[in-house]
């Protein structure tokens, strides 16, 4: 687990230990995950969410007063400007602080987990209770979580993986004491959300798994890293906090 970006500037790369040419870079205003091949994916992310193939995930950092009228065209607009293809491209918001990033991995016999997480809670939230929604709303304050896997997934353990994630973002959350300040309960996440996995498929692999829930070796790897990850970025930010403009 490190926080590969926090004392480099406004670049840097970080080589996966685990993955042999799978990197994280820290652009201009924006983490780039980069596989070295196609993988395939599920995630909720505004700009190429749901399923399909994939090939890099894309951080972008926008300020706490960012006007989210059409956040899929500004998205666009920047994967344009920093010459990111359209295609297999996924693109999230973020409000937390690049150098905030946090890297987790691990790797056994039969798989390799990667995670890539930025974490915020300025708009932490409790799920499951009643309080203040909106018809759809973007605010600052987003735990993102970027996850590859190099290995072989049925397409439900992908969606099991999402749901191990978030089990885990919410135990980390819940250990940190991360409160929903408009109902004083223990937050599980933020109002804005995203998650993304990306697997390889690579068929050298010899087992294919069909669950990545808390019980297998796969689940309770991405559970961990994730776990690590959104606490490892969120000690960053208030260790390191610096004032808002």
């Amino acid at each position: 687990m490190t926080t590969p970006f926090l004392d480099t500037g406004e670049s840097g790369i970080y080589e996966s230990a685990v993955w042999p040419g799978l990197r994280v870079i820290r652009g201009e205003r924006h983490i780039l995950l980069e596989a070295p091949t196609t993988l395939e994916s599920v995630g909720s992310s505004v700009y190429g969410g749901g399923a399909g193939p994939l090939r890099r995930m894309v951080n972008i950092y926008v300020d706490r007063h960012y006007r989210c009228d059409d956040p899929v065209r500004d998205i666009g607009r920047s994967l344009r400007e920093w010459g990111y293809p359209a295609e297999e491209t996924a693109g999230l918001l973020t409000a937390v602080r690049l150098r905030h990033t946090a890297v987790a991995e691990e790797r056994n016999d039969h798989f390799a987990v990667f995670c890539c997480a930025t974490a915020g809670v300025s708009n932490a939230a409790r799920a499951g209770v009643r309080r203040t929604t909106f018809p759809a709303s973007w605010t600052p304050g987003t735990i993102n979580l970027m996850l590859a896997v190099d290995g072989k997934l049925t397409p439900a353990a992908m969606v099991n993986a999402v749901i191990t994630a978030t089990e885990a973002k919410t135990a980390a959350l819940g250990d940190l004491g991360v409160l929903d300040a408009e109902t004083g309960l223990a937050a599980t996440g933020t109002t804005t959300d995203a998650v993304v996995i990306g697997v390889s498929q690579r068929p050298d692999w010899p087992l294919l798994h069909s669950y990545a829930g808390t019980a297998t070796d796969l689940g309770g790897t991405v559970g961990r890293l994730v776990y690590a990850a959104v606490c490892e970025s969120l000690r960053a930010a208030a260790a390191h906090a610096e004032p808002r403009p």
